[in-house]
């Protein structure tokens, strides 16, 4: 793909194009990994080949033994290992797209540890909480007044847009052309198309990402140089950043680039597809919706309880560090082991009646924003942007409710679960 067409890569395409990719073969991977529980905790092999999407290994999948696992405890256990159960070999599969720049992702051990401690405060609820009225602003003011006098959408338009804006603001994006926002999100989204099973495509795909990699740094690259130069005040990321001491020095210009936009590329697209879920489950769960109107601090036992049920991310896989052993079954050093993370959450052993939706269960810890040492550092970011998000929906759009003269919302996707739609009417 030349630089001009990916700088004319548009938001909606890119967002599609992922979806695509990770939506799999149909297979009902809910099924799949209920009948593994019950008759195997573990699986020899490469379990996720059947579902037709890539992992976080990209081509190295294929080359190495696989493992997965499918249990609560199991999950938890590997997951919360971080010496044991590596995640280095990312960077030789979806990090490639970074080009060498930092993912930490793809970080272990005291790199790991050092990356995010630097990041983490940016993201823990005491400053994510200050944010409130501005991303309520947002949401409200910039998208969802507009649209009241329409008294019907699909809110998946919504839902694409508004988390860009908020997260780029919050990172500290000038703000004078929103609609560059687009732009950096789109280029996001085609670092992570660059995860292809496919060798035919493999080769075209990495060539796309590492563009879009490119033109999201110089991009980022020239707001960080006007930053610095105008002092390196604000308390956004970017502020945070050029202020900050790392390891005894104050960061360069290239390694603040490299830590904004190591986030970006989640930084959109896993609040807009956990709002599908989210959404769809409370207009399609009977008198739900009606209950949570009520009660306005349902909506984060709605979130969670939508995080459990249905998790973006259906598995997360991991390295083996070490020769390891589940149930009998040798695990030798270098092989993958996939924690199958929709299993883990529906764990009989763990969760009363499983299967069933229901926001009022007693709260356990689940997978949906993973675990451990790389449990996601922008869980509280997303949390806050959904409930701003619900609220402001009920608040707006009086007895707002699916529309019947168009199909119902299905989520689906062997991963990156999401509905891909959601047309609602209101009053």
């Amino acid at each position: 793909m030349s630089e001009s067409t990916v700088q004319d890569m548009k938001l909606e395409t890119a967002y599609s194009a992922v979806s695509d990719l990770y939506k799999g073969t149909g297979i009902d991977i809910h099924k799949a990994c209920r009948e593994m529980r019950q008759k195997s905790p573990i699986f020899e092999g490469d379990f996720i080949k059947q579902f037709g999407v890539p992992t976080n290994a990209g081509m190295e999948q294929s080359a190495r033994k696989n493992f997965a696992v499918f249990r609560y405890a199991d999950v938890m256990a590997v997951l919360r290992d971080a010496s044991t159960y590596t995640s280095g070999f990312i960077a030789k599969g979806f990090g490639k797209a970074f080009d060498g720049g930092l993912t930490i992702l793809a970080m272990d051990g005291e790199q790991h540890k050092s990356v995010r401690t630097l990041l983490q405060p940016a993201f823990m609820p005491a400053t994510v909480n200050k944010w409130r009225e501005r991303m309520d602003e947002i949401i409200r003011h910039d998208y969802l007044e507009k649209m009241v006098s329409d008294r019907k959408a699909n809110l998946m338009d919504f839902a694409l847009s508004f988390p860009i804006r908020i997260m780029y603001t919050l990172m500290g994006f000038p703000e004078d052309n929103p609609e560059k926002f687009r732009s950096y999100a789109a280029w996001a989204l085609a670092m992570v198309g660059g995860n292809q099973i496919d060798p035919k495509k493999e080769q075209d795909a990495m060539k796309t990402a590492l563009d879009a990699g490119k033109a999201l740094y110089d991009s980022i690259m020239e707001i960080v140089v006007t930053r610095r130069a105008a002092g390196s005040e604000g308390d956004d990321l970017i502020g945070r950043l050029l202020r900050c001491e790392h390891e005894g020095r104050v960061l360069n210009d290239h390694e603040v680039v490299t830590f904004c936009r190591m986030l970006l590329p989640a930084a959109g697209e896993t609040t807009t597809r956990t709002l599908s879920v989210v959404l769809t489950l409370l207009f399609e769960t009977p008198g739900l919706i009606e209950e949570v109107r009520a009660d306005r601090s349902l909506v984060a036992k709605l979130i969670d309880e939508s995080v459990r049920y249905e998790p973006i991310a259906t598995f997360k896989v991991r390295e083996v560090a070490k020769d390891v052993e589940f149930y009998g079954v040798k695990v030798p050093k270098g092989s993958f082991i996939q924690c199958m993370v929709t299993s883990a959450n529906r764990d009989e052993d763990v969760f009363e009646n499983p299967e069933t939706f229901d926001i009022h269960r007693k709260q356990k810890p689940s997978f949906g924003f993973g675990f451990g040492p790389h449990m996601c550092i922008g869980q509280f970011v997303a949390k806050l942007e959904l409930n701003c998000a619900v609220n402001a929906i009920l608040d707006l759009f009086p007895n707002v409710r699916l529309d019947p003269s168009m199909p119902k919302p299905v989520i689906e996707g062997a991963q990156l679960r999401e509905a891909h739609e959601v047309h609602v009417i209101w009053d």
